[in-house]
């Protein structure tokens, strides 16, 4: 092959792999702002408070200290460690240091965990709807998502949903609570209907607990710490929504034997560890009371009700949502097509949401708020959308 005939591209593997509509939200709401216009922005995934001053201070101090060498790749000690007490006490999680590793916040761990067990060809069950960039996570490890329909599954019954949707390829299943988009939290029999099926079938759980800090109704159950399941789970999470920390991109994996080896390669090869200052930081953040989180936890309630109370007056159906802070009202009374609710809100009304369709299909017919800001943003913004609505 001469020069002239090769042509320079992509990678295959990246062809069906696309950036997220959230960006192109995101974009649009900085054009109106640039052009003075008021927003009502509950299209984002941001807490609504900021960084706690103590987590700043701790950063600051080990910059001034000179903590600022290389870490070692899976973290340091001193975090790992405070990281497997809290596994132990609140996730009823039985880990050692040896299985936890630091990551570059919680989707850098879920990155990992896809890489460290999908092979080409395999295909991974998806509860659906799903956070947007799972499904191209799980396409970049050129396996196959394959969506599971989170309400049929709950109405039906997981275990024979999970059976209706596998496949002899299958090799894993993505399990997320409380769940993004949807605000879902799986009870504790449906965590064992899933940890059952999985051990039946030989299957791997990668278990999304971002926002495991945020449930306002029954109880967040990690499925790792169920019988048989910490030896065939990784568990993926976050500092952002805990702890108001979403730029500064810290989270941790745990896993056993053989999965972390996997995690150390990916880590070490992809970022080679976190920032050390950060590293300090979230270990200050880890000290945040109890008591503190769960307050953080009320005021997310409030705001929860007061939104869904104005979406429902609006005739926008929406579910309670029983954790995240994520509302996904139906607004097929506006269109069938989300992408044009979504629209049309934010032309007509400034109000920024996310359309359902890009959380997949089974999101149609429905927008994502948030209602991580504040109970007058959200009286506002309710406000505006009633003047086209009603």
């Amino acid at each position: 092959m001469t020069t002239k005939s090769k042509r320079i591209h992509l990678a295959k593997r990246l062809d069906e792999v696309g950036f997220s509509d959230i960006v192109q939200i995101r974009n649009k709401v900085l054009e109106l702002r640039a052009a003075g216009k008021p927003v009502h922005a509950f299209h984002g995934g941001e807490p609504f408070f900021e960084t706690p001053d103590p987590i700043k201070y701790a950063l600051l101090r080990a910059a001034v200290e000179n903590r600022t060498r290389y870490a070692p790749s899976s973290g340091i000690d001193p975090l790992r460690t405070a990281i497997v007490r809290k596994l132990q006490t609140k996730n009823r999680i039985d880990a050692g240091i040896e299985d936890v590793i630091v990551t570059v916040g919680g989707a850098h761990a879920l990155y990992a965990a896809f890489q460290t067990i999908l092979d080409p060809g395999d295909d991974m069950l998806l509860f659906a709807p799903y956070w947007t960039p799972i499904r191209d996570m799980v396409t970049m490890a050129q396996a196959r998502p394959v969506m599971v329909p989170t309400s049929t599954a709950r109405r039906n019954g997981l275990t024979a949903t999970l059976e209706q949707f596998s496949t002899p390829a299958t090799r894993a299943i993505y399990y997320n609570t409380p769940q993004n988009p949807s605000g879902v939290v799986f009870t504790r029999k449906e965590a064992e209907e899933v940890a059952t099926f999985a051990i039946k079938h030989n299957l791997i759980v990668v278990a999304d607990e971002a926002y495991e800090d945020l449930v306002y109704e029954g109880e967040h159950v990690s499925i790792a710490s169920l019988p048989g399941m910490a030896e065939r789970t990784i568990t993926a999470y976050t500092f952002s929504k805990t702890y108001a920390m979403t730029g500064w991109r810290a989270g941790y994996a745990v896993a056993k034997e053989p999965f972390m080896t996997g995690l150390r390669k990916l880590v070490l090869y992809s970022t080679n560890g976190v920032s050390t200052p950060t590293q300090w930081a979230a270990l200050e953040a880890m000290a945040i009371p109890q008591g503190t989180i769960a307050a953080r936890c009320e005021e997310y309630r409030q705001r929860r009700d007061l939104l869904v109370t104005g979406l429902n007056e609006l005739g926008l159906a929406c579910d309670l949502p029983a954790g995240a802070f994520y509302a996904l009202p139906a607004v097929t009374k506006i269109h069938k097509d989300s992408r044009r609710v979504a629209t049309l809100l934010l032309e007509k009304a400034h109000v920024a949401t996310i359309p359902g369709v890009v959380f997949g299909a089974q999101g149609e017919g429905h927008v994502r708020f948030s209602y991580a800001v504040s109970p007058d943003a959200i009286a506002a913004g309710l406000e505006a959308m009633r003047k086209i609505l009603t």
